[in-house]
């Protein structure tokens, strides 16, 4: 366990540490930055690398077992009168404990907190019996792709829907996918697609990620439509003057108990269904229980130590570093910076340890953890620097995001199914914590300094970072099929230029990839 959490602990600095260079030359070149607001990031930083350490090793022994052996127990019932309810409420309850989903409803000032917290659960809940009735179904995850977004932009362009709610609405699409919910609920899917034992098994384990982002944006878009916003404004971070460095360490020892609270109200819930589950179906031995429990543990700790590390340390910087680019006359800059500042951020969201993971076990390293990083790390720069130029423009956020979703399920005619599921969860996936707690407030500090509509133009950012991915990742897994087939073709040629005693023949694995687009697809590293 402790070579384990060392190997952890390593790929958290790797992932942490460029975000926090980056932030660091911008205080002591472009931002003037007191030392002790850098002392504080710095402070989250470190907090950032030992929590998503705790937390990945916790997930892999705990969350992402107990989602599995669920998903497997349950779709063995075959009992659908039972799955429907027992499903709708996994998803209930572990949204409305996602921490991400607080982040976001406590800065969005349309309407109230718990109001929204609990629209976004009923989505996610209705979406996940959804999710389950595609797998049991074999529906296409393209299909039910398009028919649920033109569902969604109907809402969106209807004249009864608030323009307020717009952004927000797909901003919960993102932050519903959090650090908690992402494990289980991949895990869930493995579960159930484990179950069926046939070719489609290995696309239908994912998905269940990007059809219950697809639930909160449609619930909280109806929320719009029976609500009006007048003249709101969102509240911005207090950025406190500190006198000293002890006031920084007090700031920090003030909050935790906080998110000890917030991360128990997170995490008790997976306990109890996980006990429940296990006293009258799973039945697992005590020392897999054991393991299970101590896995909780660091999850939860892990999760404590990230978030008061992002909400403290981080969140006040970003908003202090949008507001003063904003104002200073060097707003032309928050593009670039935020451009790059999105490439690296990406891998510092601890649910993206977890797809990269599950994505190159599921299909024995056709899509590879590296690639698959960097495609997810190239989408969230262009939508971060999208999003800076929203905030500094005013551009209606539609203007991207229904050409940018027409374009992702256009591709899916063309690429691999499971290029298209994996993109999909990624968006969900890239649109954590990190996003909500500090690109969020970037944007929002951007526009407050900028003069803008915070409610318009700062929100809309998350879901940027949530579209993108789709788009960058099937891209890769159309150069990836263009290459193969190319290979093939090649083969063919000198087999067909060789005399006839030389002739030979073409393996059947590559025959077969010509025949089928979602075989033999391996991505270059």
């Amino acid at each position: 366990m402790q070579q384990n959490l060392k190997e952890k602990i390593k790929e958290s600095l790797g992932a942490v540490l460029p975000v926090t260079i980056i932030v660091f030359v911008l205080t002591v070149s472009v931002v003037p930055a007191t030392g002790e607001m850098f002392f504080m990031f710095s402070v989250g930083a470190v907090m950032l690398i030992l929590g998503v350490g705790l937390f990945t090793l916790g997930a892999d022994s705990s969350m992402i077992i107990i989602g599995e052996e669920i998903g497997s127990k349950i779709t063995k019932l075959k009992k659908i009168r039972f799955i429907i309810p027992v499903i709708f409420i996994i998803g209930l309850l572990i949204t409305a404990a996602e921490p991400d989903l607080k982040v976001l409803a406590e800065q969005a000032p349309i309407v109230d907190t718990n109001v929204l917290i609990w629209s976004v659960a009923i989505g996610v809940g209705v979406f996940l019996v959804i999710s389950f009735m595609r797998i049991f179904m074999q529906i296409k995850m393209a299909k039910i792709l398009i028919i649920m977004y033109a569902v969604i932009f109907i809402i969106v362009i209807s004249p009864l829907t608030s323009k307020e709610f717009i952004p927000v609405a797909f901003d919960s699409g993102g932050v519903t996918t959090g650090p908690i919910t992402v494990p289980f609920i991949m895990a869930l899917g493995l579960g159930l697609a484990s179950v069926r034992g046939d070719k489609t098994q290995q696309e239908d384990s994912f998905g269940l990620v990007a059809l219950c982002s697809i639930g909160p944006i449609a619930t909280v878009l109806i929320l719009g439509m029976f609500n009006s916003v007048d003249n709101v404004t969102a509240d911005l971070v207090t950025i406190k003057d500190y006198k000293h460095i002890g006031d920084v360490f007090a700031e920090f020892m003030h909050a935790m108990p906080g998110y000890f609270k917030e991360a128990a109200v997170a995490v008790v819930p997976i306990i109890l269904l996980f006990l429940i589950f296990n006293f009258f179906s799973l039945r697992l031995d005590r020392k897999s229980i054991i393991k299970i429990l101590i896995g909780l543990v660091y999850t939860y700790l892990g999760l404590v130590i990230f978030l008061t590390g992002v909400n403290v340390g981080f969140m006040p910087a970003g908003q202090y570093i949008g507001e003063y680019l904003a104002g200073s006359g060097k707003s032309y800059m928050l593009i670039p910076i935020g451009m790059v500042i999105g490439y690296f951020i990406v891998a510092a969201e601890p649910a993206v340890h977890v797809l990269k993971q599950q994505a190159e076990t599921v299909t024995d390293g056709l899509i590879t953890g590296k690639s698959l990083g960097i495609s997810l790390s190239i989408g969230v720069a262009l939508s971060v620097g999208i999003s800076m130029l929203r905030v500094l423009t005013g551009i209606s956020i539609l203007w991207f995001l229904i050409p940018g979703y027409a374009f992702a399920l256009t591709m899916t005619f063309f690429v691999p199914a499971i290029f298209t599921s994996v993109a999909f969860d990624a968006g969900g996936v890239a649109s954590g914590p990190m996003t909500a707690t500090f690109l969020l407030p970037i944007a929002m500090g951007a526009s407050s300094g900028a003069g803008g509509d915070i409610t318009t133009d700062a929100f809309g950012v998350v879901a940027m970072v949530a579209m993108t991915p789709l788009i960058t990742i099937q891209l890769l897994g159309l150069i990836s099929l263009l290459k193969e087939k190319r290979k093939i073709i090649n083969i063919s040629e000198q087999a067909a230029a060789v005399s006839p005693d030389e002739a030979v023949e073409l393996p059947s694995s590559e025959t077969a990839a010509i025949n089928e687009e979602s075989d033999g697809v391996v991505l270059f590293e």
